[in-house]
């Protein structure tokens, strides 16, 4: 069986998880995804099937959209609403004017610092597993390009936005940046993958649907790029 198919992965699984389940599911040896997706968030996992996981490059090199919130006034030390949360006790008082003037200086190429709860390797060692072992590592900037960035809401201590990136982004480095960058702190606190490269969460099949195709009704669901 050869193809793509788009799917809504839930909270709380990895990308991982959803290949492995993808195999156990339907006896599937060859199956791989076009982008981690983190276990808080939700939307578009490209997940690539038999001859199509050879093109996994050129799938992950694509855009990525999201729909996001922003939680001001708190700091995690994973960068997400999963971490430790911590009060920065500035408080948050900030006009739309203020908040717009600070994300507009997160659009177009930018350097990022990967969290140190993320998949990145040092000296070997994935930077979680170093953070888990509550160790910190100077880890060099990567310059990645925000393409677009609207906000859609606010009513703090949230605010709501939309953010087309290129490959290797961090949403939850983003939301670290912005929080700093206004001086009260900040975490991921929502996350939707709404689109990666031509496929669109409207086009993705939900996990639960998903266990309960056979092969044959899998392989009509299957897409083209």
């Amino acid at each position: 069986m050869d193809g793509i198919l788009v799917v809504d992965k839930p909270q709380g699984m990895t990308s991982h998880d959803v290949v492995a389940l993808m195999r156990r599911r339907f006896g599937l040896k060859k199956v791989g995804h076009a982008g981690t997706l983190d276990p808080m968030a939700t939307g578009v996992l490209v997940m690539l099937i038999g001859k199509f996981t050879k093109s996994s490059n050129s799938f992950i090199s694509d855009d990525k959209e999201y729909d996001a919130t922003l939680t001001l006034g708190s700091r995690s030390d994973t960068g997400d609403a999963w971490g430790k949360i911590e009060p920065s006790g500035v408080r948050v008082s900030f006009s739309d004017a203020e908040i717009e003037t600070v994300f507009n200086r997160f659009t177009g190429e930018i350097e990022q610092r990967p969290p140190m709860y993320s998949a990145v390797k040092f000296k070997g060692k994935k930077l979680y597993e170093l953070a888990r072992k509550g160790l910190t590592v100077d880890v060099k900037p990567r310059k990645v390009v925000i393409k677009r960035l609207d906000i859609s809401g606010i009513a703090l201590p949230s605010v709501s936005f939309r953010v087309t990136c290129s490959k290797g982004t961090y949403i939850r480095q983003l939301c670290v940046d912005i929080g700093e960058a206004l001086g009260c702190g900040g975490y991921l606190s929502r996350l939707i993958r709404t689109r990666s490269g031509a496929f669109t969460v409207d086009q993705a099949i939900p996990l639960e649907d998903l266990k309960s195709l056979d092969s044959q009704a899998l392989a009509g669901r299957l897409v083209s790029p």
